[in-house]
C-alpha cells in the first residue's frame, strides 16, 4: 500500500496497511459528488452506478470565484440554462426522495439573482415531472447598509492583498455575498428537506455538514469535502464520472465511479493542496482544517484511504466577503502580427501604438474624456501574455503574435470610439525597416472591434466578524408539487 504524510514532504512511499488497526463501526456516512459543478455535466451512467451504493446524501458545488467578478456583477452565471437544467433534472429525478441533495454557490456566483435563476429551473423540473419536493433556499447576498455598520464597528477585516475599502466603497458595490460554512446547511437539514439550494458557500462545507451532524470528526469531514468538491479532478486523470465517499470514525475511503478513473495517494494528496495558499492549513468560516498529519493510502486499485486530518475551531467565526464594483465598459480589437521586423521590436512598437492612440484621444475626445477615465490593456499571445514578467523562456522569439487590444471607458459609446481610433495605428504604425506603407496587424473580425460590454472589478477580499444576534444568511422552506 502507499501512504502520504507531511513527514514525507509530499512524497509517496510504500508501507503496509494494517486492517486490524481500523476502528470497528456499526455505521458510516456515505455520499456522492455528482460532478465538479452543476452545469459542467453529470455523467448519467456513472452517477447511477454511484447511487447504487445508497449514499446518505448527494452534493455538488455550482460556482467559483475563479470565474471572475463579471458574473457576480451582472447577476447571471457562466453556464447555459440548458446545461444547468440537464444537471438539476438528474439530481431531482435520479436521487430518491428522502436522500438530501445539497447544491451551493448557485449559478456560479451565489447572489440572489443567481439563486433565483436556479430556483426557477428547479420549479419547472418539479412541475414537469410531477414531483413533490421540500426545498430549503439559503440566500447569501448581503445588505450593504448592514456591512457599512459592521465596517464602522471594525468588524470588516481585510485579508492579504485585499483592495482598499472604505464605507463608500461598500456602498458602491453592485453586489456582495458572504461565504457560508456548514452551520446554515445543518440548520436546513434539520428541517427534513429533500433539496438545499444555497447561495455562496464553501465547497467543502457541502460535504462536511451532514457527516459532522452524524458524529464524523470535523477534520475528516472537512478533508473529505476538500478532496471531492471538484469531482473527478482528484483522480489520476480527469474523466467522466462521479465521486463516492464513505466516512468512518477514524478514516474515509474516496472512490471514483466511472470508466478508467483511478485515485492514488498522490492524486488525492495533490488535490488537498488545490486552491489554497498554505499546503497544510485551510481556513473555513468556523475554523481551520489542518492536514499536517494527514495520511493517504491506496485502499484498493482505484480508491484511497484518508485519515489524520484535524479541525481547529476558530476563536470567533468569520465570513468571507466577495464584492464587485461596476468599472465601466470595454471594446476590444483582436488580430495577428506576423511581420518579423515588428516582432523583433514588439515592445517598442506596441508602446508607440499606445501613445499614438492616447494622442488621438486627447485631440479628438478631450472635451468629453479625461485621460484618467480610460485605459488600454493589452495581451500579446506568444509574447508573455500568460505569465508576463514571470515568463522564464526567452530563448526563441515567436514567429507570430496574437494581440488583444482592450479599451475601457465610462460608456460603451466612448469605448467604441477609442477602439475606432486604435484601428489605424495598429494597422499601419511604421517602423524604421519599412519603406512605404505596410499593414502589420491583421484584424480577426470585421468590423475590427468587438463590444465587450459592461465589466466589474472585485471591491472586496475581506471577512465579516458577525455578532451572535446578526442574521447573515436568510433561509426559506418551499414545498413544491
Amino acid at each position: 500500500m502507499r501512504k502520504f504524510s507531511r513527514q514525507s514532504r509530499l512524497s509517496v512511499v510504500s508501507c503496509p496497511h494494517n486492517e486490524a488497526a481500523e476502528l470497528a463501526l456499526t455505521e458510516s456516512v456515505k455520499f456522492v459528488c455528482s460532478s465538479g459543478a452543476v452545469g459542467s455535466g453529470i455523467h448519467l451512467p456513472a452517477f447511477r452506478a454511484a447511487m447504487e451504493r445508497q449514499p446518505d446524501f448527494v452534493a455538488s458545488d455550482a460556482g467559483t470565484i475563479d470565474a471572475g467578478p463579471y458574473h457576480l456583477g451582472v447577476g447571471r452565471g457562466a453556464y447555459a440554462t440548458e446545461a444547468l437544467r440537464h444537471d438539476l433534472e438528474i439530481l431531482l429525478t435520479e436521487v430518491p426522495k428522502g436522500t438530501p441533495v445539497l447544491v451551493g454557490s448557485a449559478d456560479t456566483a451565489g447572489g440572489d439573482p443567481h439563486v433565483d435563476r436556479m430556483l426557477d429551473i428547479i420549479k419547472d423540473i418539479v412541475s414537469q415531472h410531477g414531483l413533490k419536493r421540500r426545498i430549503a433556499v439559503i440566500r447569501s447576498e448581503l445588505d450593504p447598509a448592514m456591512l457599512q455598520n459592521a465596517y464602522d464597528d471594525g468588524r470588516v477585516v481585510a485579508l492579504d492583498h485585499a483592495p482598499a475599502l472604505d464605507r463608500d466603497g461598500i456602498g458602491r458595490s453592485t453586489r456582495i455575498v458572504g461565504m457560508m460554512g456548514v452551520e446554515p446547511l445543518q440548520e436546513a437539514l434539520q428541517e427534513d428537506v429533500d433539496f438545499i439550494l444555497a447561495g455562496r458557500c464553501s465547497d467543502s462545507a457541502l460535504f462536511a455538514a451532514l457527516p459532522i451532524m452524524r458524529g464524523i470528526p470535523e477534520g475528516l469531514a472537512w478533508h473529505a469535502g476538500k478532496i471531492v468538491e471538484c469531482g473527478t479532478l482528484t483522480c489520476e486523470t480527469y474523466g467522466k464520472g462521479a465521486m463516492f465517499g464513505e466516512l468512518f470514525a477514524d478514516h474515509g475511503i474516496i472512490t471514483p465511479v466511472g470508466e478508467g478513473l483511478r485515485c492514488t495517494p498522490q492524486s488525492v494528496a495533490s488535490h488537498s493542496l488545490y486552491e489554497n495558499g498554505d499546503p497544510y492549513l485551510h481556513r473555513e468560516s468556523s475554523g481551520t482544517l489542518d492536514i499536517t498529519d494527514a495520511q493517504f493510502e491506496q485502499h484498493d486499485p482505484v480508491s484511497v484511504r484518508i485519515s489524520g486530518a484535524r479541525y481547529i475551531p476558530a476563536d470567533r467565526p468569520s465570513i468571507k466577503l466577495e464584492g464587485v464594483e461596476f468599472a465601466g465598459y470595454q471594446s476590444m480589437l483582436m488580430g495577428g502580427i506576423r511581420d518579423p521586423f515588428i516582432i523583433r521590436q514588439f515592445d517598442k512598437w506596441l508602446a508607440e501604438v499606445k501613445e499614438d492612440v492616447r494622442q488621438r484621444a486627447a485631440r479628438l475626445l478631450g472635451d468629453v474624456l479625461s485621460p484618467k477615465d480610460w485605459r488600454i490593456d493589452t495581451h500579446a499571445y506568444g509574447h508573455n501574455a500568460v505569465m508576463g514578467a514571470r515568463e522564464p523562456s526567452h530563448a526563441h522569439p515567436p514567429h507570430e503574435i496574437g494581440l488583444a487590444f482592450c479599451l475601457s471607458a465610462p460608456t460603451q459609446e466612448l469605448a467604441n470610439k477609442l477602439a475606432e481610433l486604435s484601428r489605424q495605428p495598429l494597422l499601419h504604425h511604421p517602423i524604421p525597416e519599412w519603406s512605404g506603407s505596410i499593414t502589420g496587424f491583421a484584424c480577426l473580425f470585421n468590423q475590427a472591434h468587438v463590444e465587450r460590454g459592461p465589466y466589474w472589478r472585485f471591491s472586496m477580499h475581506h471577512v465579516l466578524l458577525p455578532t451572535p444576534d446578526e442574521t447573515v444568511f436568510r433561509r426559506e422552506i418551499l414545498t413544491l408539487g
